[in-house]
C-alpha cells in the first residue's frame, strides 16, 4: 500500500506467509456484517440470469500469478456464461503491477475496468478523487442503486466499510473489498515459548514487570539446556505485520497503534509521540535493551532473517517473538521442531494501561473501477458481476474454487472456526504433486469475505495442525479483542482533501520516519532520554506537527463515517 498510512511488504515471499492466516478468514460498531445481515446476504434476482444476445465484451486490468490464467480460468468461464460477457483481459504480474496500472492511465490507452488484488496493488484515495474529478473514473452510486443489491447491503452494513468506500463528496469512485480477518484486526501480538516457560516453571506474566522477569530468565537460565549464552529472549523485524517490539510494551503506557502514532480522545485528534508516557515507555523498553533482553536486530532485520533466529538448526534459541501469527518466525510444516512452541500472551498491564493494538482489516483504496471508457452497457454488466461477488455463492466459488474439487460442504463432525456457529464449507488442499486448479479467482474476487462466512469455514481442533491454525489465531485474538483505547483514530477510514494530499503524504512520511527513528535511537541509547527529549519534541514541532494534526483532524471531520 504505497500510499498513506499503508505499508509496502518487503517480498512477495513473506507477504505470502502473512496471507496464510489471512485467506480464509471492533468494538461494537465495525464489527462485521451481523450474522442476521449475512444470512440475508443472498443472489439477487437481478443477477441471476443471463441475458439473450450478444456477449457484452468488457477490456479488463487484471494482475495475476504463474498459478492462475484468467483467460481459461474456470470461474472466469462461470462469470462468462452467467452474464453474457466476454472478459478481454490485458493481465500483468505482481512484480512491478502498480507501475504498469499508472502507465495504462498515462498512456490514455485504459480499459472498461480496473480489478485488482487488494494486496498487490490499488487505488489510492487520492488516486480515486482525483481520478474523479477528471472524468476518467465513473462514480457507482446509481449503478449500485439499481444494480447492485449486494454491494449496497453490504455497505449500509458496516460503517467503516460504507466510510472507506464513500469520498467526502459523497461519490463512490471505486470499491475495495470486504475481508474481515479477526486475527488481523489485532497485529501486534506477541508469542511466549511455552516450552521454555515450563521448564523454568515460570507463571504466565499479566504485566511489563513480569515479561521483563521472564526474558530475564531465558537469558540467564540456559532454558534450552546448551550450557550456552546463547539464547535470544525477545526479537522481531521492521515489516507492517505485527512484528515490531516497541508497541506491545508501549501499550502498557499510551495508546500505540504502531502507524499513526496519533490518538483521538472526545473526537479531537492528537499524537501520542510527544507525551510524558510515551517517554516513560521508551526509557521502560530501554531498559531491557540495555539488559541484552531484546536482540538489536529486531529493529533492523527483515522477516527472512527473523525466521532464522526462530527456527535456528542446531537448538531452539527464541524465547519470544512479536508478529501478527507465529508462522512468520517459525516454521509451518506439523513435523517442524518448534512448530507448537509458541503460545500467546495477553497485553500487559503497564503502569497506565494495557491496551492492545487495534488495525481496521481492510486497507482504503479500490480494486474495483470502472473507467470513462465503459459504455453504458458494460458498466451495468460489470457491477452486475461485481453484485454476484457479494452473493455467498459468488464469494465462496470465486474465492476458493469449483465445490467437491477445491471447496466441499462440511462433514457432520467437523466444526467451524468459530465453533458456536454452524460450519458452511471447508477448502480442499492440492494433493502433493497435484498442478494448480485455475478454478478460481482468489483474492482478486473477495469482495465480501464479512466476518460471519470467514467465522463458517470448517477448521480443524488440533490448533497446533496446519488445518487448525486459523483456530489457534482465533483464540489468541480473543486475548487482544476490546482490549484497545476507548477511541481509536480510524486512519482507514479518511479521506484526505487532494489540495492537501502532497502536503499530508509528505508530512506522514516525515513525521513517522521522525519518530520511529528517535524511538530507535533512544531505546538503543544512541540518544539520552533525559537530555535529548526536549530536543526530539521540537523537533516533532519543526516537522509541523500541529498542521499534521489540523489536517487528520479536518479528514476525520469530512469522512462519511460521520455522517
Amino acid at each position: 500500500m504505497k500510499k498513506p498510512l499503508i505499508v509496502v511488504l518487503s517480498s512477495i515471499f513473506m507477504l505470502s506467509i502473512v496471507l496464510a492466516g489471512c485467506t480464509s478468514s471492533k468494538n461494537e460498531d465495525t464489527k462485521a456484517v451481523s450474522t442476521e445481515a449475512a444470512s440475508s446476504t443472498t443472489k439477487a434476482p437481478a443477477v441471476t440470469v443471463a441475458p439473450a444476445g450478444k456477449p457484452v465484451s468488457i477490456k479488463v486490468f487484471a494482475q495475476q500469478d504463474k498459478d492462475t490464467d484468467l483467460k481459461t480460468n474456470k470461474f472466469t468461464k462461470i462469470i462468462e456464461n452467467k452474464f453474457n460477457i466476454h472478459f478481454d483481459w490485458t493481465t500483468v504480474p505482481f512484480d512491478g503491477a502498480a507501475e504498469k496500472r499508472q502507465i495504462s492511465l498515462a498512456s490514455g490507452d485504459y480499459p472498461d475496468l480496473y480489478l485488482l488484488i487488494p494486496w498487490v496493488d490499488r487505488f489510492s484515495q487520492t488516486d480515486l478523487l482525483k481520478f474523479g474529478e477528471q472524468g476518467v473514473i465513473l462514480p457507482l452510486n446509481d449503478l449500485i442503486d439499481q444494480y447492485g443489491p449486494n454491494i449496497k447491503k453490504a455497505l449500509d452494513g458496516n460503517k467503516y466499510y460504507k466510510a472507506m468506500n464513500t469520498a467526502p463528496d459523497g461519490k463512490i469512485y471505486g470499491l475495495t473489498g470486504l475481508n474481515e480477518c479477526y486475527h488481523c484486526s489485532y497485529p501486534n501480538k506477541m508469542w511466549l515459548n511455552s516450552n521454555w516457560m515450563e521448564k523454568l516453571k515460570l507463571p504466565e506474566p499479566k504485566t511489563i514487570e513480569d515479561f521483563k522477569k521472564v526474558l530475564e530468565a531465558f537469558k540467564t537460565k540456559d532454558p534450552n539446556g546448551n550450557g550456552k549464552a546463547d539464547e535470544v529472549p525477545l526479537s522481531g523485524s521492521t515489516e507492517a505485520y505485527g512484528v515490531h517490539v516497541i508497541p506491545y510494551f508501549m501499550n502498557g503506557f499510551i495508546y500505540d497503534d504502531d502507524r499513526t502514532y496519533l490518538l483521538l480522545k472526545d473526537g479531537k485528534v492528537d499524537t501520542a509521540a510527544n507525551k510524558a508516557e510515551w517517554k516513560e515507555g521508551l526509557a521502560f523498553i530501554k531498559s531491557m535493551y540495555s539488559e541484552g533482553l531484546i536482540d538489536p536486530g529486531a529493529f533492523s532485520q527483515n522477516a527472512e532473517a527473523f525466521k532464522k533466529i526462530g527456527d535456528n538448526a542446531d537448538v531452539q534459541i527464541l524465547g519470544a517473538g512479536a508478529g501478527m501469527h507465529p508462522w512468520i518466525f517459525v516454521e509451518s510444516a506439523a513435523t517442524a521442531p518448534y512448530v507448537k512452541d509458541y503460545n500467546p500472551v495477553a497485553p500487559l498491564q503497564g503502569p497506565h494501561t494495557d491496551y492492545a493494538t487495534y488495525n481496521y482489516p481492510i486497507d482504503p483504496g479500490a480494486t474495483f473501477v470502472l473507467t470513462n471508457k465503459a459504455s453504458s452497457e458494460v458498466q451495468i454488466a460489470a457491477i452486475k458481476m461485481l453484485d454476484y461477488l457479494y452473493t455467498d455463492e459468488g464469494s465462496i466459488d470465486g474465492i476458493f474454487g469449483e465445490e467437491g474439487k477445491s471447496w466441499r460442504k462440511p462433514n457432520a463432525s467437523e466444526i467451524a472456526l468459530n465453533d458456536q456457529i454452524q460450519a458452511q464449507y471447508a477448502t480442499i488442499a492440492l494433493e502433493k504433486g497435484e498442478s494448480p486448479r485455475n478454478d478460481m479467482w482468489g483474492p482478486m474476487a473477495q469482495y465480501n469475505q464479512y466476518k460471519a462466512m470467514r467465522d463458517a469455514q470448517v477448521q480443524g481442533t488440533d490448533i497446533y495442525g496446519a488445518d487448525g491454525y486459523e483456530r489457534r489465531l482465533f483464540q489468541a485474538t480473543k486475548l487482544y479483542d476490546g482490549k484497545e483505547a476507548k477511541e481509536v483514530f480510524p486512519h482507514w477510514a479518511l479521506w484526505v482533501d487532494p489540495t492537501h494530499a502532497d502536503e499530508v503524504n509528505m508530512m506522514q512520511t516525515n513525521i513517522k520516519d521522525y519518530i520511529d527513528q528517535n524511538a530507535l535511537q533512544f531505546v538503543t541509547g544512541a540518544k539520552n532520554l533525559d537530555k535529548d527529549w526536549d530536543a526530539y519534541v521540537k523537533g516533532l514541532d519543526a516537522l509541523n506537527i500541529k498542521r499534521y494534526i489540523e489536517l487528520m483532524q479536518a479528514s476525520l471531520d469530512s469522512s462519511t463515517i460521520n455522517k
